[in-house]
């Protein structure tokens, strides 16, 4: 009998919803790794690659579906600034995706699991803080030069999608979006929001609406934000786009950019799982300080749901 092709993520979501991991920072953190450095996390695609296989393998291990890549902050510009250059900063790009697949293959077979090719933020690479004001004083066209070069290699990588997440700012979105039309590998845009505005403060309405019309997306939401302001984006992003949702906060602890630390009380609880799945997500997942627990939790809230739904 011809085996079953391997199931896309669009199928997978239409079958219903994907947990995604957490925050890939505070895993790499916890296992002893310095991340002080500008590159943060994509420091470790060159200098220890086995950590970020083993950061992914216990996100894997912990119930998520889809792995999202350590290419959050690596760039050319970043790369070069640390004597690294093109051939070898594309190589470095592109691995970040093969390094998620390594540890997929590490894991008993039985279920599909999926790679998402992280796109940060322009203001990422800055390492100052930018990525929660957006607003650089940048066009869409400088923004789309900064974004191409890297889009592509990661797109060449033959991840199941693209991941332009924790976007502030309604100008990189539309740059982001005009560049995966014709990359042949889908996307999902996500905004870093407060309130109903993203951090550069264009109302959300306005934001997701920019997605609604590009078929390369096939799902829009929110990630690095607190519980609460995803728990209100989440509706909102599937009324205004008919897409799936996707929607991945932190912890509801605040970063300080200026002193590089987090404080506040954690909110991020597996039981909101619910409220998401009925006002539209389908991948669901946490962001900065949400760990591996926060993962075995939620992934084990989706269970009973699925579980609930099936014997409806």
């Amino acid at each position: 009998m011809p085996t079953a092709p391997p199931l896309d993520l669009a199928s997978a979501l239409a079958a219903g919803p994907l947990v995604l991991d957490g925050g890939m920072s505070n895993q790499l953190a916890a296992a002893g790794h310095d991340l002080s450095d500008a590159l943060w996390s994509a420091r470790l695609l060159a200098d220890a690659p086995e950590a970020v296989v083993a950061a992914h393998r216990a996100y894997f291990e912990a119930g998520a579906d889809v792995a999202i890549t350590a290419s959050y902050q690596a760039s050319f510009e970043g790369f070069a600034r640390r004597g690294i250059g093109h051939t070898e900063a594309a190589y470095l790009l592109a691995s970040s995706v093969d390094l998620a697949r390594e540890a997929a293959r590490a894991l008993p077979g039985g279920r599909r699991r999926f790679v998402a090719a992280s796109v940060g933020p322009y203001g990422a690479v800055l390492a100052d803080g930018s990525e929660y004001r957006g607003r650089y004083g940048l066009g869409v066209a400088e923004l789309a030069a900064f974004h191409r070069p890297r889009l592509e290699v990661l797109a060449a990588a033959r991840p199941d999608v693209l991941a332009l997440e924790t976007i502030p700012d309604t100008d990189e979105a539309r740059a982001l979006l005009g560049l995966v039309r014709g990359l042949e590998v889908p996307a999902w845009l996500s905004y870093s929001v407060v309130g109903g505005r993203t951090r550069a403060g264009q109302p959300l309405e306005e934001a997701f609406a920019l997605a609604a019309e590009v078929d390369e997306v096939l799902a829009v939401g929110v990630n690095c934000c607190t519980p609460e302001d995803a728990d209100r984006a989440v509706a909102l992003a599937a009324e205004v786009t008919g897409k799936p949702v996707v929607v991945y906060p932190n912890s509801g602890e605040e970063w300080d950019a200026g002193r590089r630390g987090w404080h506040g009380e954690p909110t991020f609880r597996s039981a909101r799982v619910g409220g998401w799945l009925a006002d539209g997500a389908r991948l669901v997942g946490g962001c900065c300080r949400v760990g591996t627990d926060g993962i075995a939790a939620l992934a084990a809230e989706v269970a009973v749901l699925r579980a609930q739904r099936a014997g409806a």
